[in-house]
């Protein structure tokens, strides 16, 4: 369980700070998927950035699984089981994807455990094990490989920063069938998203809306999500994700 008490962060500017984040209080219990959303600047990429320990927070406590890690580096943070994925995937010249998945996994992953992460994410195996990760590969094909090194990984803690930037519309549908495939199966783990896609947000368990650097309200899906969109699309498309997934 990650839980964030009175966050803040502060950045010079012009001589003068500058408040981010202003008294961020919120928890993520296991088992649950959440969205954070609200308009852009409003802090939800600091806030992710904080979490995963590559900014350091200016006041107030970040607790993952009772352990205060305000201060815990992102190595650390990384070994006790949180995993962050950047809006832009980097790019590895002369590493293989399959080197790639047995990093994240920490093992030597064979060849079929290997093709099975791969598989999750919508990708043919063989096309791809031994591919290089670096400029032949699309944002698309990228962004699901990133996915699957998360699934390898097993963290207790996944931080996904507006994971839909920079793909095509089928790598899309194919990344809400994750998240949907994701939100499945987690049990003593979570999920965290930042995004703004009405279709991301139908998958969550529970939104949380940011602005101005502040909780602006936070609660199910089903409470929010309509408020957030205003229209009967909005129900629909949360009545599809619990019928098993959009079409």
């Amino acid at each position: 369980m990650l839980e964030l008490t009175n966050l803040s962060f502060q950045v010079s500017d012009a001589g003068r700070e500058k408040g981010i984040l202003r008294g961020v209080s919120l928890s993520i219990p296991d088992g649950e998927l959440v969205v954070v959303t609200g308009p852009n600047g409003g802090g939800k990429s600091t806030l992710a950035r904080l979490i995963a320990g590559v900014e350091t927070p200016t006041g107030g406590s970040i607790v993952f699984n009772g352990a205060d890690i305000t201060a815990a580096s992102v190595t650390d943070r990384a070994r006790m089981g949180i995993a962050f994925a950047f809006q832009q995937p980097v790019r590895f010249k002369g590493l293989r994807v399959l080197d790639l998945l047995r990093i994240a996994a920490g093992r030597r992953l064979d060849i079929s455990a290997a093709c099975e992460y791969l598989a999750a994410v919508g990708l043919c195996a063989k096309d791809y094990i031994d591919r290089e990760v670096n400029a032949s590969l699309s944002g698309g094909e990228l962004k699901r490989i990133e996915i699957a090194t998360v699934l390898a990984r097993k963290a207790k803690l996944t931080i996904f920063d507006e994971p839909e930037a920079g793909i095509d519309l089928w790598s899309f549908q194919n990344l809400i069938q994750v998240f949907e495939n994701l939100r499945r199966d987690i049990r003593d783990s979570s999920i965290m998203i930042i995004s703004h896609q009405e279709r991301i947000l139908a998958v969550a368990d529970r939104i949380i809306v940011i602005q101005e650097g502040e909780v602006l309200r936070q609660g199910p899906k089903d409470e929010i999500l309509p408020t957030l969109i205003g229209t009967a699309a909005a129900v629909r498309a949360c009545r599809q994700v619990e019928q098993g997934g959009a079409q």
